[in-house]
């Protein structure tokens, strides 16, 4: 059984939430790194099996629902965990992003919510 990755993989171009999610992961003992392309994100999953990946549904520098979508069809990355977040407005993409397999939150809910994402899928305290 592979060894349990302390990694996570964002694709955030949103610099609170960038920050966000860094001082979360560092004080969960995890290390987060971000990509800016689709491509980056596909080849970092693919090689470092991440605990999960994050991504900003909103962002402008990748079409967020395709790379779940492409996440989702790679056989080595059955049971990765993909999280997204999106604008409370935007119904019709948070559902396509669920649609893709992704769990998704809007942002309010997802900046909440993110301490108890990281210990969940780190298995650390905060």
């Amino acid at each position: 059984m592979p060894k349990q990755s302390s990694r996570i993989l964002a694709v955030v171009d949103d610099l609170f939430f960038v920050v966000k999610i860094s001082d979360t992961a560092k004080r969960a003992g995890l290390v987060c790194e971000f990509v800016k392309s689709a491509e980056a994100a596909l080849e970092k999953a693919k090689a470092e099996r991440p605990l999960m990946v994050i991504v900003d549904l909103n962002s402008r520098s990748v079409n967020a629902v395709d790379l779940i979508a492409k996440l989702r069809a790679a056989e080595e990355l059955k049971g990765l965990s993909v999280i997204g977040f999106v604008s409370h407005v935007e119904g019709e993409l948070k559902q396509r992003a669920q649609d893709a397999g992704a769990m998704v939150l809007a942002r309010s809910a997802f900046s909440t919510n993110l301490p108890q994402l990281m210990k969940r899928h780190s298995g650390s305290p905060l």
